[in-house]
């Protein structure tokens, strides 16, 4: 039997479930194609890195296909569960199959694996949404008994597949699965599920499942039970009840007395009714040609509902410029951070998009990791690891909280946001201008180490571009370089001018708004730079850090901020050298120029088009501003 026969299997077709639902992984059968790969290439690095994917995002979908790597070593891949499984038991189900596949089509391009619950397919070509009239359907049947009136039977069989078909084709939600029974006689039900892959078209599921139907009198008339197998689409009859769910419902768990499901019920019928694209979320950056493509898996609105209480008031963890943050707990007791994207907020689609496809691509310590994200019934949702210590600001900025900061910890958070910079300007794949780096988007895990958070209005640098233009400037008060503020020009310096900011508020304990400075100084910046100026940089130091700190290793900290924040972007040292000067006190530091630091609590923006500059008022939130055209 060629591969090509056997393009998707529901195989939740063979066995019916307790109410327990004991898992029970029997292996069935394995189609491997001719073709062969050679061993340790590319092509099996990126079926190495497809295989876990699908196992993973089987914790939160009965489907999923996906691929991994460009031409020519693109490797295509999916899993598809049996419709009334849970998802415990749809992963369960998918890891082994991940583990049998190589072994059972070593070195293969293309290779299938069935069991009970579940299937699972990868590919050297894409088969997404592929449906090919030319593949012959395949019956197994499953029982051989003789039926007293097969004329009779097959009249019945007939009408109920033709009744279901349609209702799988053409159903608005339910092409996954549907169920249904007809009375063959007085005792005697038959009993039916069908269905097609949720990635097919309507017309195609119709077309396949009409051609499936057909295949009965050819290979079981009279036979009360079998299963027909064809290209995105299966069915399966018996003469008793063997799926594990009524045919009007979703099935509920043993001790149910009410008509109401549970949240892991409604997790499940989300997705049972599932009928757009495959449940993951496809990120490729549109500048990239094409060349790569990242999944992240999204999670359904009712998990999340339950894991925050319904985004209750307790759950809060604080405001951000685009919206509420929110603690939760899923059900296998992982802590998450729940961004919840405000309807009126600034953020729109592309932001969203925006920062879900970079983060995505971004793994690094000192980088904040995103996990899922939701985008259902108008909401917009991220989800993040949870940071128990909050933010940057929550400490540096409290009288109260400030003190557990101490010297080594400074140290650590300074050193370990340089690094994460140094990844996202120099050693990430993409270069990455963050564009809004400032204390409250530094996150601090359960070690107080730090992690950049909030790429919502990150920008990436293409091919050899050094600095981009833009007619809207976003971001956040005394954090934005003079050029980006003023001229709407950002570049890796940018964000070296914010880090610098950043350095001297660590350094400081002070923010950069004026508030609060000695000799009602207009910003940090200047305070900062009329004590060096004056030979009197110890001023500077925030007493509670002077009693633990080595003040070689404090001035110098100042001396690079100050190098961070000069009016002149090509003076200001790139983050790798950042790096190294806080590293190494035997470096020698050049004299720090003049910072670029604002007359007033305004900024310029400016008309690109027109050459026109207006004075909008600025506070210490997110600010985001639109140009006219």
């Amino acid at each position: 039997m060629h591969i090509f026969q056997l393009s998707f299997f529901l195989l939740f077709l063979f066995s019916s479930l307790s109410q327990a639902e004991q898992f029970y992984n029997e292996f069935y059968y394995s189609n491997c194609s001719v073709a062969d790969y050679t061993p340790n290439t590319t092509f099996e690095t990126n079926l190495n890195a497809l295989l876990p994917i699908l196992t993973f995002n089987a914790h939160f979908s009965t489907f999923f296909y996906t691929e991994r790597g460009g031409n020519p070593n693109t490797v295509f891949g999916l899993f598809f569960c049996r419709g009334d499984v849970s998802f415990d038991t749809c992963n369960a189900c998918v890891n082994q199959a991940t583990q049998d596949i190589k072994q059972k089509c070593p070195n293969r391009r293309e290779a299938v694996i069935w069991y009970d619950l579940c299937m699972l397919r990868y590919s050297d070509r894409n088969f997404q949404s592929v449906y090919d009239p030319s593949i012959n359907s395949l019956a197994l049947m499953r029982r051989q008994q003789n039926i007293s009136d097969p004329r009779r039977f097959n009249q019945t069989l007939n009408g109920l597949l033709k009744n279901l078909s349609s209702k799988a084709a053409f159903s608005p939600s339910v092409r996954m699965l549907v169920m249904g029974e007809a009375n063959f006689s007085a005792s005697q039900k038959i009993y039916a599920i069908m269905a097609c892959t949720p990635d097919l078209s309507r017309s195609d599921c119709n077309t396949c499942l009409e051609a499936a139907i057909s295949e009965i009198p050819v290979c079981c008339y009279g036979n009360d039970g079998a299963v027909i197998l064809g290209a995105s689409c299966a069915m399966r009859y018996e003469v008793f009840p063997f799926y594990a769910a009524a045919p009007s419902a979703f099935r509920r768990p043993p001790s149910s007395t009410t008509d109401a499901p549970s949240v892991k019920e409604k997790r499940h019928h989300a997705l049972l009714n599932y009928s757009g694209p495959p449940v993951g979320l496809e990120l490729m950056d549109s500048s990239m040609n094409g060349e790569e493509t990242q999944d992240l898996p999204l999670i359904d609105l009712v998990t999340i509902q339950a894991a925050t209480n319904n985004f209750s008031d307790e759950n809060k963890l604080g405001e951000g410029g685009f919206g509420p943050v929110y603690k939760g707990m899923l059900s296998n007791g992982k802590e998450i951070a729940v961004k919840r994207l405000s309807r009126s907020s600034g953020q729109g689609p592309k932001e969203f998009k925006n920062e879900v496809t970079l983060i995505a691509k971004l793994q690094h310590r000192n980088l904040v990791r995103l996990l899922y994200c939701c985008i259902e019934k108008g909401e917009k949702l991220l989800i993040y690891e949870y940071m128990p210590n909050t933010s940057l600001d929550v400490f540096l900025f409290n009288p109260i909280k400030r003190p557990q900061l101490g010297w080594e910890r400074c140290h650590n958070i300074i050193g370990g946001i340089a690094k994460g910079l140094v990844y996202l300007h120099e050693d990430s794949r993409l270069r990455i201008i963050h564009r809004n780096l400032k204390a409250s988007n530094v996150l601090l895990d359960h070690e107080m180490n730090p992690k950049i958070s909030d790429f919502g209005m990150a920008r990436f640098l293409g091919g050899n571009q050094s600095q981009v233009n833009t007619n809207r400037v976003v971001g956040t008060y005394g954090y934005m370089a003079p050029e980006y503020a003023m001229g709407g020009r950002f570049s890796v310096k940018s964000d070296v001018y914010s880090f610098g900011v950043l350095l001297l508020e660590i350094v400081s304990g002070k923010r950069n708004n004026g508030h609060h400075l000695p000799n009602h100084a207009q910003s940090l910046l200047t305070y900062a730079w009329e004590l060096w100026c004056d030979g009197r940089t110890m001023k500077l130091i925030d007493p509670l850090l002077a009693q633990t700190c080595k003040t070689s290793e404090v001035l110098r900290w100042i001396h690079i901020g100050l190098l961070c924040v000069q009016q002149d972007a090509a003076d200001r040292p790139t983050m790798s050298l950042v790096v190294l000067m806080l590293g190494s006190e035997s470096m020698d530091l050049p004299q720090p120029t003049q910072p670029g630091f604002f007359v007033s609590r305004v900024v310029i923006e400016s008309d690109q088009s027109s050459g026109r500059a207006k004075m909008v008022s600025m506070n210490e939130v997110t600010i985001s501003t639109f140009q006219p055209r």
